[in-house]
């Protein structure tokens, strides 16, 4: 059986001094005292001068930023900062999409990050995020799906998925789109 998010991070937290030689507080200290304050920076730093994995370098950066949905004190901030000032009129596609997911089955997690939010069952099978202040990007996991029409590649907007598809409008949150949601929804 699977493990939960927080089960995976705790692992990891737990591992973490064994496999790197350091402790999460440790490596909290040193992002914090680089000066950095990107999630980027932070995971560059990570990989490139200390050679942790991506994954260790992702949860310890998401740490440090206190930006995952499993550091955050209020992951309904973390929405409602995604989609202020100009992104406000994007909130009722994320809404749309939102309700379409939970309709799979109750197993559904929606968990906020900081820049998007990660749609999730026993692993991620999608992510929603505010891209630009018009357009809301839906990234899918459909490996072995070739893209065609408007379910793209996903080239470099987000590694974790396999596809993307823009959406402009809530009525773009279509019986296509949910389909293809659930056909990830499904594989995960």
């Amino acid at each position: 059986m699977a493990k939960s998010p927080d089960q995976s991070k705790a692992a990891m937290i737990a591992g973490l001094h064994e496999k790197t030689g350091k402790s999460l507080v440790e490596w909290i200290k040193i992002l914090l005292s680089s000066k950095l304050s990107r999630h980027k920076e932070f995971m560059n730093l990570l990989k490139n001068e200390h050679s942790l994995t991506h994954g260790f370098a992702n949860m310890i950066a998401l740490q440090a930023l206190a930006s995952d949905s499993h550091t955050a004190t209020d992951t309904d901030a973390l929405v409602e900062a995604q989609y202020a000032g100009l992104k406000s009129g994007l909130r009722s596609i994320y809404d749309t999409l939102v309700a379409a997911v939970r309709k799979f089955g109750k197993d559904v997690e929606v968990s906020p990050k900081k820049a998007y939010v990660s749609l999730r069952r026993s692993k991620q099978f999608a992510i929603i995020q505010p891209s630009t202040a018009t357009r809301v990007d839906v990234g899918v996991n459909l490996k072995g799906i070739a893209p065609g029409g408007r379910l793209e590649a996903s080239g470099s907007f987000n590694a974790m998925v396999s596809h993307r598809v823009r959406l402009e409008q809530p009525g773009a949150v279509d019986k296509e789109l949910v389909g293809w949601l659930r056909q990830a929804y499904d594989a995960s």
